[in-house]
C-alpha cells in the first residue's frame, strides 16, 4: 500500500503520541522515520518532543540522511535510520526509542549480544514459530560517532539478515517493520521481552 506524505506524517506523529504514553520514549529523546519513496525518507527533527510532534516536526531526507529542508535538521541518528532502509527495501517505517528496560538490560548485560529464548511472544517477529527459536539481539556500545556505529551495525546485519532490531548500551533500542503498525509491533513484543528479562535476573539474585 502507497501512503502519501501526510499520512506517513500522521502514522509518525500517532506513533509518537503511543509510545510516549508507554514511557517508551520520554522528553525529546527517540525518532522515528517511516519511508516516503523509492529514494526519501520522513524523519522526525531533531529536539522535539516524541508525545507532542506536529506536522512541521518532521522533515524529509535522502538516503544520505541529508535534509530535503535546509530549515529543518534531523535527528543526530538520521543515519541509522537511512541505513536500514539501504539494507532492505521492505523497510517501511524505523523506530528508535529510549525505554528503561532497553536502556538498563543493554547496561547490565556484559555480552555483546542478548538470546531470547522460551517466551512465547517470540512469535510476534516475523520468521520465528516456536518460542524454541532463540531470538537474537546484539548490543552495541554507545557512539557519538554515527557513521562508525553505522559499520558495526551493518557488519551485524550483513550476517544477520532475519534481525529485527537491536540494542545500544546505556541508549535504547531499534527496530523496523514492512509497515508502521509491524514496527510498532516489534517494539511491544521487545519491551515485553526486556521487562521479562530484567525480573527474572532479579529473582535470580535473591
Amino acid at each position: 500500500m502507497t501512503f502519501t506524505r501526510e499520512q506517513l506524517t500522521e502514522q509518525i506523529i500517532q506513533a509518537g503520541q503511543f509510545l510516549y504514553a508507554r514511557g517508551w520514549s520520554p522528553a525529546t529523546s527517540s525518532n522515528y522515520s517511516a519511508r516516503l519513496s523509492t529514494n526519501q525518507v520522513l524523519l522526525t527533527v531533531s529536539g522535539k518532543h516524541k508525545g507532542q510532534l506536529s506536522e512541521d516536526d518532521i522533515l524529509a531526507t535522502d538516503l544520505q540522511a541529508k535534509s530535503l529542508e535546509p530549515h529543518k535538521k534531523p535527528s543526530a541518528e538520521a543515519l541509522l535510520h537511512t541505513q536500514l532502509y539501504n539494507w532492505q527495501s521492505s523497510i517501511q517505517a524505523v523506530l528508535h526509542t529510549h525505554s528503561v528496560n532497553a536502556t538498563v538490560l543493554s547496561r547490565i548485560e556484559q555480552a555483546a549480544q542478548i538470546e531470547f529464548t522460551d517466551y512465547e511472544l517470540q512469535k510476534a517477529f516475523n520468521g520465528i514459530e516456536s518460542h524454541e527459536q532463540p531470538l537474537l539481539v546484539p548490543i552495541f556500545d554507545n557512539d557519538q560517532d554515527m557513521s562508525r556505529l553505522a559499520v558495526q551495525v551493518q557488519q551485524w546485519l550483513d550476517s544477520h539478515p532475519d534481525c529485527p532490531g537491536y540494542l545500544i548500551r546505556g541508549h535504547g533500542l531499534y527496530t523496523w517493520g514492512v509497515s508502521m503498525q509491524d514496527a510498532l509491533r516489534h517494539i511491544e513484543a521487545f519491551e515485553f521481552l526486556l521487562e521479562c528479562e530484567l525480573k527474572v535476573r532479579a529473582c535470580k539474585t535473591l
